[in-house]
């Protein structure tokens, strides 16, 4: 992939991928605001109207899903990653350097966005 033996390569690879890491993160965070969100307005409405059952609105389904769309985008920019991992020369790799702990720390975030996604689904319409 790169002629360049320069380990500056495999450096900017690490830094776009931990920029995606960062991606995903802000893309959960937002879903799980706009989940909450609609939660909150719920319970303004139940102040307001009465007693009623907690209903799924648009705002849970926009939420989960840019929450799904960041495990997404966490677990594509491992993809990429180990692609160009693969094309990258072992000069261009320091002696001795830890390539995985940016992967891992993106599987993390992944894991964590299935699990935040499986618990707001079966527990998010719920005050």
């Amino acid at each position: 992939m790169s002629d360049l033996n320069d380990p500056r390569v495999f450096f900017a690879a690490e830094r776009t991928l931990l920029a995606w890491n960062r991606t995903s993160l802000a893309l959960m965070a937002f879903g799980f605001v706009i989940e909450r969100f609609g939660l909150f307005v719920q319970v303004l409405s139940l102040a307001k109207n009465g007693p009623s059952a907690p209903e799924r609105g648009v705002s849970f389904w926009i939420g989960l899903s840019f929450i799904v769309l960041g495990v997404l985008a966490s677990a594509a920019a491992n993809v990429q990653y180990r692609v160009v991992l693969r094309g990258l020369k072992p000069v261009e790799i320091p002696e001795g350097y830890r390539t995985h702990f940016g992967e891992l720390v993106n599987y993390a975030v992944a894991a964590l966005g299935v699990a935040l996604t499986v618990y707001l689904f079966f527990h998010g319409a719920s005050l």
